[in-house]
């Protein structure tokens, strides 16, 4: 048993998932005991999330509840760090006493340090928030040099003695440990976002976009290879970007390759593609790589010209609709999901009857509805022509409900199709997984039945029913 344990909490998205592995990583490496329960934890580290006003909350809510813990269970200490914690800083830290220390990105290369001397006493001194896009060059292609603190991309002294389960066994790359044994496992391509959108505050504190270098994302690739991952998800706030500041726009159609040959590797998945950088060239690599799932997580987010321009985004139901032709064309079947935003400041009944049009032709596997909020520091903010409250929430009710129809819809279609699933859960007879087209935890789950399977299998079924995006298959035969 070592000095001290710690129990990660992680809120948010697969980036944050990623980040909390890295700082599992690094305790482990450090001398702490990982638990998975808070309540046996001396130390409680909540990964918050920034991005909107519910996502806060949440993560408010999260430290109230470790903070609950202290002088009931073994917590001394709650610690908060991510987007939220990196974002707000010193108010945070002011606002929220319960919290023991909020620590910012900088923190994470010397987390165990951080942590022992907040349990030694020690009073943290939070950070001052800053904008991070101002500590790399303006020009991508030197970032890669001036690159400092990185969730996601530091580099550890070499440790030979690291146990099998931390990544890597020597050698100065990311450290990392699973704080899972699924199947799926996220791998972070790049962090930081060089795109302007209006509404969003995301590269205040994650920074500029900046890439992670091939041969760093191999070697962790067959690492989570070792550690049973059948899946790769591949996580970043664009990457369709990925590779520009490395000098090749178009490295990941040479890194998809590689990624699905990587040995014990079943399937690659890429997330968040930005509809105004996709290319032909890698419509075609997601689409016919062997291993490489035809999944489409495109970030539309509205489909009115004006309301797009008003966001400082592309495009316009047309030009959407002919990209996604142009993706079925190759692959019927491909999965393509997306959000969307109404209630945006200058929203009109036109632009909301052109996104309902849109949705309706596009046949969307899954799409996600979000009511416009401000966000601290946006340009969006500052924008006249707000939409009333119970207004936002009506349109979000209005497109949610036809959205559901939509959804279920496209998911009927699917029914005597063939689809290969990844089995993630047995629970007796009840096997669980996910189809090419459904992405992790927010696009439906394929139930097998008749069949008996174990974690991890890819199993080959016949699409036989629906429900919502929920599919249901029995294996192939013969």
């Amino acid at each position: 048993m070592s000095e001290h344990s710690v129990a990660i909490v992680t809120l948010g998205c697969t980036r944050n998932e990623v980040d909390s592995e890295e700082l599992a990583g690094r305790l482990d490496a450090g001398g702490f005991t990982l638990v998975d329960d808070p309540a046996e934890a001396e130390t409680v580290l909540v990964n918050t999330c920034g991005f909107v006003e519910q996502a806060k909350k949440d993560s408010v809510d999260s430290l109230l509840a470790a903070a609950d813990l202290k002088g009931e269970a073994a917590t001394k200490a709650v610690v908060a760090v991510g987007c939220m914690a990196e974002r707000y800083g010193k108010e945070l830290a002011d606002e929220l006493p319960e919290a023991d220390a909020v620590l910012g990105f900088d923190d994470y290369t010397q987390i165990g340090e951080r942590l022992r001397g907040i349990l030694d006493g020690n009073q943290h001194v939070p950070h001052a928030p800053r904008d991070r896009r101002k500590l790399l060059p303006v020009a991508p292609v030197e970032r890669q040099d001036a690159a400092g603190s990185v969730p996601g991309h530091g580099t550890a002294v070499a440790a030979p003695d690291l146990p099998d389960d931390v990544a890597p066994a020597s050698g100065p790359r990311a450290v990392r440990r699973r704080l899972g044994d699924g199947p799926m496992a996220p791998l972070k391509l790049a962090s930081g976002c060089d795109r302007v959108c209006s509404f969003c505050a995301i590269p205040m504190f994650r920074g500029s976009f900046l890439s992670r270098r091939p041969t760093d994302l191999l070697d962790e690739a067959r690492w989570l290879a070792a550690q049973g991952a059948k899946e790769l998800f591949l996580v970043s706030e664009n990457s369709t970007s990925y590779g520009k500041d490395l000098g090749d726009i178009r490295l990941l159609e040479t890194l998809l390759p590689e990624l699905a040959a990587v040995d014990g590797i079943e399937l690659v998945r890429v997330s968040y593609l930005q509809p105004a950088e996709m290319r032909p060239t890698l419509i075609e690599a997601m689409a016919t790589t062997v291993g490489v799932a035809p999944y489409f997580d495109l970030s539309f987010q509205h489909a009115s010209s004006s309301v797009l321009r008003r966001m400082r985004r592309f495009g316009s139901t047309e030009p959407f609709l002919e990209l996604i032709e142009s993706i079925r064309q190759i692959v019927p079947e491909a999965g393509i999901r997306s959000n969307v935003i109404v209630g945006f400041p200058g929203e009109t009944e036109d632009d909301v009857a052109e996104l309902e049009d849109f949705l309706s032709r596009a046949r969307l596997d899954v799409v996600g509805v979000f009511g416009y909020s401000d966000e601290d520091g946006t340009e969006a903010a500052g924008l006249d022509g707000k939409v009333d409250e119970d207004e936002v929430a009506a349109r979000v009710e209005r497109v949610s409900a036809l959205i559901d129809d939509l959804v279920a819809q496209r998911a009927e279609d699917r029914v005597g199709t063939t689809v290969d699933v990844l089995v993630e859960s047995v629970d007796g007879e009840i096997v669980e997984g996910r189809a090419a087209h459904q992405g992790p935890e927010v696009d439906g789950s394929t139930t097998l039945t008749g069949i008996s399977a174990q974690v991890g299998d890819i199993v080959r079924a016949v699409v036989t029913g629906s429900s919502g995006a929920d599919l249901t298959a029995a294996p192939v035969t013969g």
